[in-house]
């Protein structure tokens, strides 16, 4: 018999099922057995793998910051439209994804740390012609709690063959944007002041 309290400690200690065998002078089958009785998990390949590069620990140490919802959210804004947005149209503020969530998340950022009303927002959507507009239209306005008629009409493009990027946006792209020259000129500024 293997004690659980001496297989744990070795376990959780990053050594492998193998590494404890040759420790204890056991088979590896021993080592299995007893860990199935003491029911304690093992840990999945990638988990071993990553230990096994990583000896010492995660090589990175992330830092507890302490930030309002305000800031988070102003952070998060900024950052989504930097990474997703159309900075060359000198009037408006558009985000285009595939991702509902991240349009939630924008117009989130524009109404609570913008002041952008719900009555300025405008949506378009573009779609692979292997799926039907209003397909598309049912998703995003279940997805986004908006009636169907807000998206108008539907941009339908030719597939693009058999990628990743057809199976991610299965719905097409959803874009969300205000026109504004004021709140535009103050976005490029915000982004400005972070590089």
């Amino acid at each position: 018999m293997i004690q659980k309290k001496l297989l744990r400690n070795l376990y959780s200690s990053g050594l492998s099922i193998s590494e404890i065998s040759k420790r204890l002078k056991c088979s590896e089958h021993k080592v299995v057995y007893w860990m199935g009785k003491h029911n304690l998990k093992r840990r999945s390949r990638s988990e071993a793998l990553y230990l096994k590069n990583n000896p010492d620990g995660d090589p990175f140490k992330i830092k507890n910051v302490e930030v309002d919802n305000d800031s988070f959210l102003l952070g998060l804004g900024l950052g989504l439209y930097w990474g997703e947005g159309n900075k060359v149209n000198k009037h408006s503020i558009r985000v285009g994804t595939s991702d509902a969530d991240m349009i939630i998340t924008f117009r989130k950022f524009m109404k609570e740390i913008c002041g952008v009303k719900d009555s300025k927002f405008r949506y378009s959507l573009i779609c692979f012609k292997d799926r039907s507009g209003v397909e598309s239209k049912k998703y995003w306005s279940k997805k986004l709690s908006l009636p169907e008629k807000i998206f108008g009409k539907v941009t339908i493009i030719p597939s693009m063959g058999k990628g990743t990027y057809r199976k991610i946006s299965n719905y097409g792209v959803c874009t969300i944007y205000v026109n504004n020259i004021k709140l535009k000129g103050w976005m490029m500024d915000q982004i400005e002041s972070l590089k």
